[in-house]
Formats: C-alpha cells, sequence, structure tokens
C-alpha cells in the first residue's frame, strides 16, 4: 500500500498536466451535460435552484481510498443528499488509460462502497474535467443555487493517503456548507487540490 502510495506521489509530481481551464470561484459554473452510469442525460442547468457538489473520482487512486475506505466521502455524501444537496461524482479517466472503468464497473464500485451520490457518471473525454481544470482525485467543487461556483479545491488540508488523517482534518467542503448556512461567504473559496492525476487522455 505504502508503495503505491509513493509510486502515486511520484507520477503526480512527474507526469506533465494537460492544458486546464480554470473554473473561478466566484464565477458561473462551466455548464454540462453527462450521461450517468445508467444511460440517463444530466445537465447542470436542470440542477439550478439547488447547491451542487461535485466530486471527481479515480477507484484506483490510494488517495481516494482513504476517503471511501474510511467512510468519509460517502458520510459526506448522505449528509449533504439528505439537506437537498445535488452530490455529483464523476471519473474523468481516458477510456484508453489501464485504469478506465466501464459504467457497470464503476456503477458496482460504488455500490460496494456503500456510495450515496445523487449522480455518477463518466467523462473519459475529459471535457467536462478540462472545463473545470480538475486536476487529481478527489477534486471538490460546489455550486451555489444560483449557478455560481464557491469552492473549488482540495476536500481537505490533511494531504496525505492516510485514512486516520481524516479525524483530524478540516473538510473544505464542510467548512463551505456551513458558511453559506450562516449567510456568510465562503472564507477559503479556493484551495490547493492533492491525489492522483486525472488520467486524461491527449
Amino acid at each position: 500500500m505504502l508503495r503505491r502510495v509513493f509510486l502515486s506521489i511520484a507520477l503526480l509530481a512527474a507526469v506533465p498536466l494537460p492544458a486546464l481551464a480554470q473554473a473561478i470561484a466566484g464565477q458561473p459554473a462551466p455548464s454540462f451535460t453527462l450521461t450517468d452510469l445508467d444511460g440517463r442525460k444530466v445537465a447542470l442547468t436542470d440542477l439550478r435552484g439547488k447547491y451542487v457538489v461535485l466530486e471527481w473520482t479515480n477507484p484506483s487512486c490510494p488517495f481516494v481510498e482513504k476517503h471511501y475506505g474510511s467512510g468519509n466521502m460517502q458520510s459526506l455524501q448522505k449528509r449533504f443528499t439528505a439537506e437537498g444537496v445535488h452530490w455529483i461524482v464523476i471519473n474523468s479517466t481516458a477510456a484508453s488509460h489501464s485504469e478506465y472503468l466501464k459504467p457497470a464497473e464503476q456503477k458496482s464500485w460504488l455500490q460496494k462502497q456503500g456510495a450515496a451520490a445523487s449522480i455518477a457518471a463518466l467523462d473519459a473525454d475529459g471535457t467536462v474535467g478540462r472545463a473545470y481544470g480538475a486536476k487529481t482525485t478527489p477534486h471538490m467543487y460546489v455550486i451555489d443555487p444560483k449557478g455560481l461556483l464557491v469552492y473549488a479545491g482540495a476536500i481537505d488540508d490533511k494531504r496525505s493517503a492516510n485514512p486516520a488523517d481524516v479525524k483530524t482534518a478540516n473538510n473544505y467542503v464542510v467548512q463551505a456548507f456551513a458558511e453559506l448556512r450562516a449567510g456568510r461567504p465562503v472564507s477559503a473559496p479556493s484551495t490547493q487540490a492533492y491525489g492522483c492525476t486525472i488520467k486524461y487522455g491527449s
């Protein structure tokens, strides 16, 4: 496990990232339409009036394993979807990459994890990931009911793949919602995401 973590960190530092756009907190969230794992079309515009969380994932990534293996990600999904938030899990791994999962495989993995996202979808051509500037798994975004991006970045401030760190981390998604619910602006609207590099195609 530790060997995989160190290898992922080395790859993260060594592999150049593709040219990405940069979704900016305080600006309108880039519009998109995805096909979910059951073949249904999902458009961001259809969710206007609701809070939306975007979570970039890759089951092969140790940093994703950290948050799912500890139950942290599922707990967040259940908590916020119960409050009416639409939580969308997106996998932008290219179909040509060895870590690519077919829709049924991604769905099976999420079910085994006990995930509770509202929607899960593949973005194999990387269109949505590039539009948001998603660089790592996980990479988190919060969109408000007006369609504005209010948070973009890391899930928390513990930049490790150790599940034990979840307990002492400051979770930026939780912090953002606490401030929003209190009628305050998000104090940290943008942070540097950490994790495995998203495996975009060329």
